[in-house]
């Protein structure tokens, strides 16, 4: 009788242990803002942020959710300056796929903020905060979306690589995703890459087009210099850098690159018509068919949002000349920076800047960055896409389209690894705040991207 007293307790002991051993059930919505608010509350600036720090606790949060130890790095090739490489084992049926999402952050003045830019405030549905997008929503995402699919077992056809980059804000060529490329090249190696440089259009508070980046153009900066003996400015003579410089600057300023309408431009042209209104809607036609009249070319080149998708642009950014007021000036300079359009001969940019700039002003190169193609229209994959945006916003299309920006992604297409910006995350592109101030984005808009990513990540890692 004692025993089967004693017996029963241990019993129950037992049964309320292993219900205790249990995993206790995730609520995926709160991991991912809790992820969201961690990340954004990490400074991560260049001037007194830690990016070490930030993906430390993105590693942390990975190995709670069940990733091994010994697929997660955390690669500090500067102190403070970290990144994050961490891999999400398949069957390695087909090759792996890139999720690349960069941490540091501009630089944010809390005193010329409406809040703490590194603090998370949610005002009127809205959260707001340096980074809300750009570009630690997709970095979250990426994490939460990857902590659930390990919850539930997920195993994918090929490996998931997760690249949580350092100092894409300052395009470093010696860290972050140029630098994983250089060191760990074997260890980024995908069929292809998903990277911020598209987003989701509101118009009137309602999702309006998914535009999705598949290229963009190669950055370029270039010095136009004069140079001259000088002088007292009271006895002035015909040579004056000054006004050499300016009829360079001139002369560039009356110049337009050749049009070139890849497909991809042309995708856009014809999936983008729609939205527009009439006269425009017309143009866009135009551009679509590849045979566009030089009328509608014009009228759409004096649009600062369209002419860079038509040709390579090349404008002058700051100019510098003189040591006096009353002395004429030896020297004479202006940057001038240009957007390639993918392909685009850069020998052939700089001849037509020497060309342009004339005798009396030298041009010489200051920043180059690598020219990548544009990733193709890859049908697989834009099915995929567009298939996951229909059921989510239906009536919504997918547009493809060349970044005029820069983001990491050109790097990848440099190495040979097709990039995509595509995120899932609907905004009003005029009221985002990204790179100024109060930067932002509603609260249902962040958590249907991170939604989107989820299933997107699922669907491209799936058999068949």
């Amino acid at each position: 009788m004692k025993f089967r007293l004693l017996a029963l307790p241990l019993a129950m002991l037992g049964c309320c242990a292993g219900l205790a051993q249990a995993a206790p059930e995730v609520d995926e919505a709160s991991w991912f803002t809790d992820t969201y608010k961690e990340l954004i509350e990490i400074n991560t600036t260049y001037s007194v942020g830690n990016t070490t720090d930030a993906a430390k606790a993105m590693q942390k949060r990975l190995l709670d959710a069940g990733l091994p130890a010994a697929d997660i790095e955390v690669l500090e090739p500067f102190p403070k300056r970290g990144n994050l490489l961490a891999r999400y084992r398949g069957t390695g049926a087909k090759k792996p796929l890139l999720l690349l999402a960069h941490i540091d952050v501009v630089e944010a003045k809390k005193e010329e903020w409406k809040t703490d830019p590194f603090k998370l405030q949610e005002q009127n549905g809205y959260y707001i905060a340096r980074g809300a997008i750009d570009d630690k929503a997709m970095a979250s995402a990426y994490v939460s979306a990857l902590g659930q699919l390990k919850r539930e077992g997920f195993v994918p056809n090929r490996d998931i690589v997760l690249a949580l980059t350092s100092d894409e804000e300052r395009d470093v060529p010696s860290n972050g995703a140029a630098w994983l490329i250089k060191n760990r090249r074997s260890d980024v190696d995908a069929e292809l890459g998903i990277n911020e440089g598209g987003r989701g259009e509101l118009k009137g508070g309602k999702p309006s087009v998914h535009v999705m980046q598949i290229g963009e153009k190669t950055y370029l900066d270039y010095a136009f210099e004069a140079t001259g003996p000088g002088g007292h400015s009271a006895r002035p003579t015909p040579d004056n850098t000054i006004y050499d410089l300016a009829d360079a600057l001139t002369r560039l300023r009356q110049y337009r690159f050749p049009v070139q309408l890849s497909e991809a431009t042309r995708v856009y042209f014809e999936r983008s018509a729609p939205f527009q209104e009439h006269a425009l809607a017309a143009d866009f036609r135009e551009v679509a068919t590849g045979k566009p009249s030089q009328a509608a070319i014009d009228r759409l080149s004096n649009r600062s949002s369209i002419v860079g998708l038509l040709r390579s642009t090349c404008v002058a950014t700051q100019v510098e000349a003189g040591h006096a007021p009353n002395a004429l000036a030896q020297r004479a300079k202006a940057t001038v920076n240009c957007r390639a359009l993918p392909g685009d001969d850069i020998a052939a940019i700089k001849a037509k800047l020497d060309e342009i700039a004339g005798p009396k002003v030298k041009v010489s190169p200051i920043e180059l960055s690598d020219s990548a193609p544009a990733s193709p229209l890859n049908p697989a994959f834009m099915g995929v896409v567009e298939r996951i945006s229909e059921a989510m916003w239906p009536g919504v299309p997918v547009i493809p389209t060349m970044g005029v920006s820069t983001t990491d992604s050109y790097r990848f297409r440099a190495a040979g690894i097709p990039m995509y910006g595509v995120s899932g995350l609907f905004v009003d592109p005029e009221k985002t705040g990204v790179h100024g101030l109060n930067e932002n984005i509603g609260v249902q808009q962040l958590k249907d991207g991170r939604e989107f990513m989820y299933r997107l990540i699922k669907g491209l890692a799936s058999n068949p």
